[in-house]
């Protein structure tokens, strides 16, 4: 193995080692043919002092491929730019640093080596005399370091005059498990909106998937039902029967909540970022989350189903009662089970996969004049006037025929839906609020949430103030005013949730889901003067909007009261749904909520001002007067 030295009399010359390819190999090795080494800044000998590290740079033709070069010294350390020790360096000068700081006096040997398929190829090798520092060398070294602290001094005192930037950041906010709660009530509302209801209905009625998802047990659900029920004692009301189909099986596969378990929810990367964003400062990754779901969720009577603190609560009042699967054998064809029920017990699935749904959604789009606007226009087919001025007789119904067969069976299944007297009774119920009219019968409620309207705004008041003390990073805002007022929203929501709690909000949500369906056809779009500059977020608003203008009954835009059903329905649910009168339940999780909610509250807020005229944030007294007066006196056409 040949070597070079360099020499000490020739400090910044490079020193050639001599190629030995011939001995280490049978063939001449062509890529690398010198290896020399330089030593930079010592200036006129080769000799320097323990002190400030040796710069060395080794040199190879660029067109060196496949080698790999290793340095090695008898004391001091290297650092090498890019961590090239040991690897394959790229083209170009390599430079390596040798710390020569603590190395006694005496000489330093270093040695490169080049190796190829494991095997050395060329060595070269250089000796660096060592002394101690003198003197001069030490004041040298001193005023160099001083000239460079006092560069850094003067550019910071620079920066200080062109002014510097100071932010305070909000105190670190404590995770709390019922975070999750939040995430699956939100992804639950989405995936029962608008978009998702059509796509689920082009892909089963039309066969018609633009964007190739697919919705699994969606066909299933829907053959079973077209199969077994839900059949219309009309002719020609094929059509209809299947919209109506398909809007049941769609509420079936997209209501419940993780398939048959709460646990087997399906966590999204994107609620990982939105829960970022909402929540601030709170350090979330996936595992995080899921590991919070499952921490919340607890068991139903020692049995593996899971189920939410809440409902735990309710299940725990009523130990003596089974769990059962349906109300009695072969009751639901889609369990495909023959197994026999006893006639007393709890449903398993009310437990394990509830129904994240809010009767308050049907309310707000029920003032925002949906029903009615399809209740004009199923007048309007049967060529029947509502008024001796009435705008829709000016209009040729000839845009519609192609829907005949959709809107004959929708006509004609109107006894089978929920009557106006049903949905006002149940609004009175749960929330305590009622609806205003000339097809409203007089009210005579047995029992009324009353005290719903002035706690639910009180919460939204005091979530306003909350917010301005989270944003003043000097401030620790306080969670514990909105955590009583979660407490009282929540006993008003539980003292209604029973008799039609389950099943009329669903009822009610099918039927109006299957009306903006058949308002979103584009025939509508034709028969109705809609304005086709306005965007909408979903197809069916302008349709209402239309009517609304064509009868005079309203300025204001159904998209703020689709905005107060969806919002409000979200914060319903995530109040109703918590253990928030559970003893351990602490202040930061009423934070916690607010944060999250952030968004779908100041959203509620402002929906409601522009609907009725009244401001939420206001300090002061609370507005407990129900929404239907407020509309009723913006509207004074309104009988």
């Amino acid at each position: 193995m040949a070597t070079s030295k360099i020499n000490s009399n020739e400090p910044n010359e490079l020193a050639e080692a001599t190629n030995l390819n011939s001995a280490t190999t049978d063939k001449p090795t062509t890529g690398v043919t010198a290896f020399p080494i330089r030593v930079k800044g010592l200036g006129k000998g080769v000799e320097t002092y323990a002190g400030p590290p040796l710069k060395l740079t080794a040199q190879f033709p660029a067109d060196a491929k496949g080698y790999q070069y290793s340095w090695t010294t008898n004391c001091g350390s290297f650092e090498v730019n890019n961590e090239l020790i040991g690897k394959v360096w790229p083209k170009g000068k390599p430079t390596v640093w040798l710390a020569t700081q603590g190395v006694e006096s005496g000489d330093i040997h270093i040695t490169v080596e080049a190796k190829r398929e494991g095997t050395t190829v060329l060595t070269a090798q250089c000796c660096i005399p060592i002394r101690e520092p003198k003197s001069s060398d030490l004041k040298a070294n001193f005023d160099e370091k001083m000239d460079g602290l006092a560069s850094q001094l003067k550019s910071n005192v620079d920066a200080l005059k062109s002014g510097v930037a100071v932010n305070l950041q909000r105190a670190a906010v404590p995770a709390t498990s019922d975070l999750a709660l939040w995430v699956v009530i939100r992804e639950s509302t989405r995936a029962l909106g608008f978009e998702n209801y059509q796509r689920f209905m082009d892909l089963v009625l039309c066969g018609i998937d633009p964007d190739g998802n697919r919705l699994p047990n969606g066909n299933a659900v829907f053959d079973e039902l077209r199969q077994n029920r839900r059949f219309l004692p009309f002719s020609d009301t094929d059509a209809y029967r299947l919209l109506k189909t398909a809007t049941e099986a769609f509420l079936l596969v997209s209501g419940g909540v993780g398939g048959n378990d709460l646990s087997n929810f399906n966590f999204r990367d994107l609620d990982f970022t939105e829960l970022n964003a909402r929540e601030g400062s709170l350090p979330f990754d996936s595992n995080r989350l899921r590991q919070w779901w499952s921490d919340y969720l607890t068991g139903v009577n020692g049995a593996s189903n899971l189920t939410i603190p809440y409902l735990m609560l309710v299940r725990n009042k009523l130990r003596d009662q089974p769990l059962k699967s349906q109300i009695f054998m072969r009751e639901d064809p889609v369990l495909n089970s023959n197994a026999a029920e006893r006639c007393e017990g709890v449903l398993r699935s009310k437990l394990s996969r509830p129904f994240f749904l809010e009767l308050i959604w049907s309310y707000w789009h029920e003032e925002g004049m949906l029903v009615q606007t399809m209740s004009a226009l199923s007048r309007r087919f049967q060529n029947v006037r509502s008024s001796d001025r009435d705008p829709l007789a000016m209009l040729e119904m000839d845009p519609l025929r192609p829907l005949n067969n959709l809107m004959w069976g929708f006509i004609q299944d109107e006894q089978h839906r929920l009557t106006l007297a049903r949905r006002a009774y149940e609004y009175e119920h749960q929330y305590g609020i009622s609806l205003f009219g000339r097809a409203v019968p007089t009210m005579r409620p047995a029992d009324s949430r009353s005290k719903f309207i002035e706690a639910f705004h009180r919460l939204l008041q005091l979530c306003v103030g909350f917010f301005r003390q989270d944003d003043d990073t000097t401030v620790r805002a306080d969670g514990f005013p909105i955590l009583n007022a979660l407490r009282e929203v929540h006993l008003v929501l539980s003292q209604g949730a029973h008799n039609q709690f389950g099943d009329l909000p669903s009822t009610a949500r099918q039927e109006m889901l299957l009306q903006q369906w058949l308002l979103a056809r584009p025939e509508f779009r034709e028969f109705l003067p809609t304005r086709i500059m306005v965007a909408y977020p979903e197809p069916w608003m302008d349709r209402v909007d239309a009517m609304k203008s064509l009868q005079g009954w309203t300025d204001t835009s159904v998209q703020h009261f689709h905005n107060l059903a969806v919002h409000g329905e979200q914060l319903l649910l995530s109040a109703r749904y918590g253990a928030w009168n559970q003893p351990g339940v602490i202040p930061a999780q009423a934070a916690n909520w607010a944060r999250f909610w952030r968004a779908e509250i100041q959203s509620y807020i402002h929906a409601y001002r522009t609907a009725t005229g009244v401001d939420l944030t206001l300090p002061g007294a609370v507005d407990s007067t129900p929404p239907s007066v407020h509309l009723r006196k913006r509207w004074p056409r309104r009988a």
